[in-house]
C-alpha cells in the first residue's frame, strides 16, 4: 500500500552516489514512503526508516532483480555518464538498462523514469532546433547507450504496457560552466520539477523530454512533451555576464559547432 500521504510507497533509484542521484535522493523523499538508494559506489548508511541503501552492480543480473523487489518506480540514473570505451559502456550502461527493464516487467513495476541524454541528438548543429521526432544523430558510445534505453524503453511499452519517461538530461550543474551551457543547462532545482512530472503525469506511455531550463538560447524542442506538464522555472540568463567574459573556443571546435560538445570528438579508445 502506499502512504496517505505520498503517491508511492517505495521508489527505487539507480546511480544514487552520482552527482544527479544524490540530489535526486533528497527530492524524491517528498514522493514516497521509502527511497531505495543504489549504486555500485558507497554511499553513507541508511538515515532511517525512509531511506534504504543497496549497494548493486548494475551488470549483475541476479542482484538488480533482487534490488527491484517490492519497488512501485524506478528511477534509473545508474552507469557511466561520460564517454568511455564501449566495453565499459555495454556492461553499465546497456547491460544494466536490460537488467532493469527485465526487473520491471518480472516484479510488475508499471513506470520507470529513464536517464538518457542529450547527446542521443548531439551531433546536429548548434543552428537547428530538435525535438523528441528528430531523427537521432548520437554523437560517442555514450550517446548510443542512450538511444538503445530509448528503444528498450519503446519496446516494453508496447509489449508489456511499462511506461517510461525518457528524460534526455541537458548540463545539470549548480551554474552553467561555458558558452554551450547557456543553452542546454537544467538547475538543479529544474531537475527535481522534471523528474516530478515524469512520476505524476497520467498516460505516458513512452515520452521523450529534453531536460532544460528556461533558457534564452534553447536548441530543443519539447512540444511533444506538452501533456507532462513540465515547466522550467529556472534560467541561465543570471549567469550570461559571467560566461561571456571566458575565452572563447575557436570557431571550428567541437564546442562552437555541435550540441553535443566535445562528446563529439572523444576517443577513440584503445588506439
Amino acid at each position: 500500500m502506499t502512504s496517505p500521504q505520498k503517491p508511492f510507497n517505495r521508489i527505487l533509484l539507480t546511480g544514487a552516489a552520482g552527482g544527479l542521484g544524490q540530489i535526486l535522493r533528497e527530492t524524491l523523499q517528498a514522493h514516497a514512503a521509502i527511497v531505495r538508494s543504489s549504486d555500485i559506489s558507497p554511499m553513507t548508511p541508511s538515515r532511517g526508516a525512509h531511506d534504504e541503501v543497496i549497494n548493486c552492480n548494475l551488470a549483475d543480473k541476479a542482484g538488480v532483480h533482487a534490488l527491484a523487489k517490492d519497488v512501485d518506480v524506478i528511477v534509473h540514473l545508474g552507469g557511466i555518464s561520460v564517454e568511455r570505451a564501449f566495453e565499459e559502456i555495454l556492461e553499465a550502461n546497456i547491460r544494466g538498462t536490460f537488467h532493469v527493464y527485465e526487473a520491471a516487467r518480472k516484479h510488475g513495476i508499471r513506470r520507470v523514469v529513464f536517464a538518457s541524454s542529450n547527446h542521443v541528438t548531439g551531433f546536429y548543429s548548434q543552428d537547428v532546433e530538435v525535438d523528441a521526432h528528430a531523427p537521432r544523430r548520437p554523437d560517442g558510445y555514450y550517446a548510443l547507450s542512450k538511444s538503445y534505453g530509448e528503444d528498450l524503453a519503446a519496446f516494453y511499452f508496447h509489449r508489456y504496457g511499462i511506461e517510461t519517461v525518457s528524460l534526455r538530461i541537458g548540463s545539470s550543474f549548480p551554474q552553467p560552466h561555458n558558452l554551450r551551457m547557456l543553452a542546454t543547462w537544467l538547475s538543479h532545482a529544474d531537475l527535481g520539477r522534471l523528474v516530478e512530472r515524469a512520476l505524476l503525469a497520467s498516460d505516458v506511455g513512452h515520452s521523450v523530454i529534453y531536460g532544460v531550463s528556461a533558457n534564452r538560447d534553447r536548441w530543443w524542442n519539447n512540444r511533444h512533451a506538452e501533456h507532462l506538464g513540465f515547466v522550467a522555472q529556472d534560467s541561465s540568463e543570471a549567469f550570461r555576464a559571467q560566461i561571456e567574459s571566458q575565452p572563447r573556443p575557436a570557431a571550428d571546435a567541437p564546442d562552437s559547432l555541435f550540441q553535443g560538445g566535445a562528446f563529439t570528438a572523444a576517443g577513440p579508445f584503445g588506439d
